[in-house]
């Protein structure tokens, strides 16, 4: 008697564990593992009229990361804010860098080398999206970000290697524009406001990649 009480309370129980363990199975067999282990697809709360912090990060914050935020400001200034930074800023904008963005035709007013920590104060501007431009920087430690910013490396050649030779730092730093001004077009084009964030995540990256 007492056997087959004891078999009635803990049945229920057994019955569940093994339907979430046939469960488990059937979706891994179907190469579903994303139903067992769910991934971040929490929807992004952007705006379509939200503009939007960007901050470009390198090394010296001279070179890449100055393009890179020149080209955002002129190309989408309307919808987004461009910021750059280093994690060891040189203190001085590459003087080639200037003459080739003026040749452009894009305002270079304003910009200058500065730290990163300038961004990362607890009553800095909060950001929303953080692209290192050169792989010394995507290697290091980064500082805590106010507004939980996305991230990705879109890593370019740079320009400060070739200073020995302005002809070839020049060829360097215009290769490094078109392929800024590239990635940047992808970027501004996504439909930010329907993408998740695993999905924003990885074009993101995929940005990254382009050449």
């Amino acid at each position: 008697m007492a056997r087959r009480w004891l078999y009635l309370a803990l049945a229920p129980g057994i019955a569940e564990l093994l339907r979430q363990s046939q469960d488990f199975l059937a979706a891994a067999r179907r190469g579903r593992e994303g139903a067992a282990f769910p991934r971040d697809r929490t929807p992004m709360t952007m705006k379509e009229n939200e503009v939007q912090n960007v901050l470009f990060l390198c090394t010296g914050n001279s070179a890449r990361s100055i393009i890179a935020e020149a080209i955002l400001n002129y190309d989408a200034g309307g919808r987004f804010r461009a910021f750059s930074a280093g994690s060891h800023p040189s203190g001085t904008v590459n003087p080639l860098v200037l003459e080739f963005l003026k040749s452009q035709r894009i305002p270079t007013e304003g910009a200058r080398s500065k730290s990163w920590d300038e961004f990362a104060k607890p009553d800095s501007l909060p950001l929303d999206f953080v692209f290192t431009v050169c792989d010394s920087a995507a290697g290091e430690v980064c500082p805590t970000w106010p507004g939980q910013p996305m991230t990705a490396h879109w890593g370019v050649e740079d320009p400060a290697a070739y200073m020995d030779d302005p002809a070839r730092a020049t060829q360097v730093i215009r290769e490094v524009f078109h392929l800024l001004r590239q990635r940047i077009s992808l970027f501004t084009n996504l439909p930010l406001a329907k993408l998740d964030r695993l999905s924003l995540q990885n074009k993101l990256r995929e940005i990254g990649k382009s050449r």
